[in-house]
């Protein structure tokens, strides 16, 4: 039983890809009254339990704080009391930054979180960073960017409905970089960290692919998997900025915050914890996990 690595949200896309891809772990939900006593002779625990982005705006701040950092807590203060030596809690790079940045984020800079989401995520970090650990216990934060793969339901899966309909892309004015992680090497570095915990410090490791990538190379990969030569639009930026003003009052798909995260560049820097754990290469580059997402979403659709 001790060798267990415990799941907690094992329910969400992520979740149900790590239970396929780590060995040995087994979900646990919150919502079963004997949550704690199933934790309690883990060998790991890795907690995703969190709410995320509101994209429809009705969400209350404590909805996401009882989510996002009581819950936090709970966990974190069943964790000193199992046999657990070791919980990987899942924040996200929205703690520290949501909407852009000119250089790869590290995780020594600023935090400048934006929504209830981000403000949350980084509450519960601040919080755990101020705990006292046992000295046979570590405590590993893990923030990645968009996770990307078989059954996501994100923005991703958005912008491929779009182009596999032939419907034109209307922001190609627009250049940017943004890191991605496939749940591929997202699943390859919660492995690593579970065999080799030992290198690592407590504290806090950004996760990413090793590359960035722009929407026009997301679309061209959509394109190429489709076998479909669909045209780009060149909007001007002064039209398309105008009618995401217009979308932050009225109820249509583009609003000033989506085109700021659809255009600008947010790249994040996986080398602190590639540098601990001695990692060379991922198991898949940035193009090739997202040919494996898309080709998912036209294995569904067909």
């Amino acid at each position: 039983m001790f060798d267990r690595y415990v799941i907690l949200g094992s329910s969400g896309f992520i979740g149900k890809n790590l239970l396929q891809k780590i060995p040995n772990s087994v979900g646990v939900s919150l919502r079963n009254k004997d949550w704690k006593n199933q934790i309690y002779n883990a060998r790991v625990i890795i907690n995703l339990i969190g709410k995320a982005h509101d994209h429809n705006g009705t969400a209350k701040e404590q909805e996401f704080r009882d989510a996002n950092v009581d819950l936090a807590k709970k966990i974190f203060n069943e964790f000193l009391k199992s046999d657990a030596k070791l919980l990987i809690h899942i924040s996200s790079i929205a703690a520290q930054e949501e909407f852009e940045s000119s250089k790869p984020l590290k995780e020594e800079n600023q935090c400048h979180p934006f929504s209830h989401y981000g403000k949350t995520k980084r509450e519960a970090e601040e919080w755990l960073m101020q705990q006292k650990l046992p000295d046979n216990k570590k405590l590993i934060i893990l923030r990645p960017p968009m996770v990307h793969g078989v059954g996501d339901q994100g923005n991703l899966g958005l912008l491929y409905n779009l182009i596999s309909k032939g419907i034109p892309y209307p922001l190609s004015a627009f250049d940017n970089k943004r890191s991605f992680i496939s749940i591929d090497n997202l699943a390859f570095f919660i492995r690593q960290i579970i065999e080799k915990h030992e290198n690592l410090q407590s504290g806090i490791y950004h996760i990413a692919d090793d590359e960035a990538v722009s929407t026009k190379e997301i679309i061209a990969v959509i394109r190429k998997v489709e076998n479909k030569n669909t045209i780009s639009l060149s909007l001007p930026k002064f039209l398309v900025k105008g009618l995401a003003r217009v979308g932050d009052f009225v109820p249509i798909p583009l609003n000033s915050k989506r085109l700021k995260k659809m255009t600008s560049d947010l790249t994040v820097s996986n080398q602190k914890i590639k540098t601990a754990l001695k990692i060379e290469n991922l198991p898949l580059s940035a193009e090739e996990g997202l040919i494996k997402t898309v080709k998912s979403f036209k294995s569904k659709r067909d």
